[in-house]
């Protein structure tokens, strides 16, 4: 495109246009409205008629080309995961009593107990059928009692491998379980 001073201009990706002041090589001087002159490369800029309103602004045939050239050359960002998020468990299980039955009134230890057990163990093999690869069971710290019933159930199962949870996000009350996905359940 052929410009020269004293055309009027717009700017492609601002609301911008001016008058060229001057012409370097490939960059042009442009004096706005408001009197600041700026600099631009050639392909950011496009012929247009001086005029103060807002419609009608261009005049070049081939704004509709340069635009779709623009959106064109814009390709689609997919939002990026960071590295922490990336190796989050896509899993987890509150094991907390109150989190499994809306009362417990009338529940012996070893009902809370067996109810706990028997809700992580229906997880994990859920989790291992739907290939899901780590899960994390929140547990508590209390005594210790349901964290060792845990690490018993999952000492079980050959394809599986179990530590202390993310100690940030969890503290010491969970452990994380992770399944080995090339063996068969």
């Amino acid at each position: 495109m052929s410009f020269k001073v004293g055309d009027n201009v717009s700017v492609l990706d601002e609301d911008l246009s001016g008058v060229i002041t001057k012409i370097i090589g490939k960059i042009i001087s442009i004096e706005t409205e408001d009197g600041f002159e700026i600099d631009f490369s050639e392909d950011a800029l496009v012929l247009s008629k001086p005029t103060s309103f807002k419609t009608d602004i261009f005049s070049h045939t081939s704004l509709n080309s340069v635009i779709s050239q623009k959106e064109a050359s814009k390709k689609r960002k997919q939002p990026k995961v960071k590295a922490k998020e990336r190796f989050q468990p896509t899993l987890e299980v509150d094991l907390h009593i109150n989190q499994l039955v809306k009362s417990s009134k009338g529940m012996t230890n070893h009902d809370m107990l067996t109810l706990q057990l028997d809700t992580a163990k229906r997880q994990l093999e859920f989790a291992i059928k739907k290939r899901i690869q780590k899960v994390v069971f929140i547990h508590g710290v209390g005594e210790g009692v349901l964290k060792l019933e845990l690490e018993y159930l999952f000492s079980r199962y050959e394809n599986v491998k179990f530590y202390d949870a993310n100690y940030q996000k969890y503290g010491l009350g969970a452990t994380e379980v992770y399944i080995y996905q090339n063996v068969k359940p």
